[in-house]
């Protein structure tokens, strides 16, 4: 048997260990300087923020069943959207979060699939050593055989390295990636004079991922959290309380952010994120022609109203020009003015979609529900995703459509009205 065929039986076979990942990203980034976190920053020359490429290259490289992100404590759920809106720039990530489903509870996110990890977005402690053991807690349910510690505001990590801890710790118990420092080490006292020549051969920069067996760290966690000491990072509580922690190969590419420079062509600029709202009723008439999304649906009632009545395009564009803070679609185009007759809302839309794009905004996606008691729209679905994302010249990932019914109640239950909302997220 070969060398390799004998490492690639022993990486199939580590390989259904289970893990979970935890990113801390719960600091207050105060040496960053300005109004964001680092975390929730714009890579330059890349889609996707700092939070979203640090994640993204562990939904390839090991078996996960939940990741928890720790957020800024007290921040509450304007730091947990913000930390999901962060996510959703990279479109690796975002196409792992359209798999995902609200769970039990606010900002839970599960999945059906057992090859696809849960998310949790959680609020974190203090220091760093509180996030982690507070997401250590919650991990429990779960049980994972490895947890992999990974800084939320280091983005360069590779899947090569990842994979280099899973596999360490999957042997060894515990591991962390690290590198040789360059420059001679010295030990100083408190007043700055060198008390120790430290020798460079036998020293190491310690980075991230870090891998554990989960629940001796658990254990470590809570013995660390009750003795009043503060520990730096995850190796130096599992050393004291378990058992020797074994070094994996870093990268001097692996680094963490710390200030603006650790960003290749970052200077002032900074990713701004907004959201609309977009809310739209027709009374249902015969005569009229129903339209929903660009689509005429079979229906013997229609919309009533000044233009071709098509609810959805309409909240669809009022929540755009609300995200965009350019007005609304009654702003735009008036029912008064008898041009905007049976006016083709495809049309209305793709016009305020240009001058908002012209605008510097970009689309992160649209959610949408229509509530209609008959008739069905599921099997009209996907078609109307597909002529939004036409209107906008968008991808496959950033529109969806929902539809409910008035359960026999009000003018939409009665069949007299039907209603849309959509949200929206733009930024640049």
């Amino acid at each position: 048997m070969t060398t390799m065929t004998m490492m690639n039986q022993k990486e199939m076979k580590i390989n259904t260990v289970s893990a979970g990942l935890i990113v801390p990203a719960a600091g207050l980034s105060s040496r960053m300087g300005g109004n964001i976190k680092k975390e929730f920053l714009p890579l330059s020359g890349c889609q996707g923020t700092v939070l979203a490429a640090a994640i993204e290259p562990f939904l390839s490289a090991v078996p996960l069943s939940i990741i928890i992100v720790t957020v800024q404590a007290g921040g509450g759920d304007s730091a947990k959207s913000t930390a999901y809106q962060a996510l959703s720039m990279s479109p690796v990530v975002h196409q792992w979060l359209t798999k995902l489903h609200p769970g039990e509870r606010k900002y839970f996110y599960t999945a059906q699939n057992d090859n696809i990890p849960c998310l949790l977005l959680t609020e974190g402690g203090a220091t760093r050593q509180q996030s982690v053991y507070k997401a250590l807690q919650q991990m429990a349910q779960y049980k994972p055989d490895i947890v992999l510690i990974h800084d939320g505001a280091r983005p360069y990590v590779t899947k090569d390295i990842i994979q280099g801890v899973y596999y360490k710790a999957c042997e060894k118990n515990a591991a962390t990636c690290a590198i040789s420092p360059v420059d001679t080490q010295k030990e100083i006292d408190g007043s700055g004079m060198i008390i120790r020549h430290l020798n460079r051969d036998r020293l190491v920069a310690v980075q991230t991922p870090q891998g554990f067996r989960f629940q001796p760290l658990l254990e470590a966690h809570q013995k660390a959290a009750a003795d009043g000491c503060t520990y730096t990072d995850d190796t130096e509580i599992w050393s004291k309380y378990v058992s020797p922690v074994y070094i994996t190969g870093g990268s001097v590419e692996n680094k963490k952010i710390t200030f603006t420079q650790d960003i290749p062509g970052k200077a002032e600029t900074v990713m701004t994120i907004k959201t609309g709202l977009g809310y739209d009723r027709h009374r249902l008439v015969t005569g009229r022609k129903l339209r929903i999304g660009g689509i005429i649906i079979p229906s013997e009632k229609g919309e009533d109203g000044h233009s071709d009545g098509d609810v959805l395009l309409h909240a669809i564009t009022d929540a755009l020009l609300g995200a965009a803070a350019m007005g609304d679609i009654g702003s735009f185009f008036p029912p008064s003015e008898p041009e905007w007759k049976d006016a083709d809302s495809r049309e209305l839309l793709r016009s305020v979609w240009k001058q908002i794009t012209d605008a510097g905004w970009h689309l992160g996606n649209i959610d949408c529900v229509i509530a209609l008691e008959t008739p069905k729209l599921l099997p009209f679905r996907e078609e109307i995703c597909k002529s939004i994302k036409t209107i906008l010249g968008t991808d496959d990932s950033s529109v969806f459509v929902k539809a409910k019914t008035g359960e026999k109640l009000g003018p939409v239950g009665t069949g007299e009205a039907v209603e849309a909302w959509a949200t929206c997220l733009l930024h640049k």
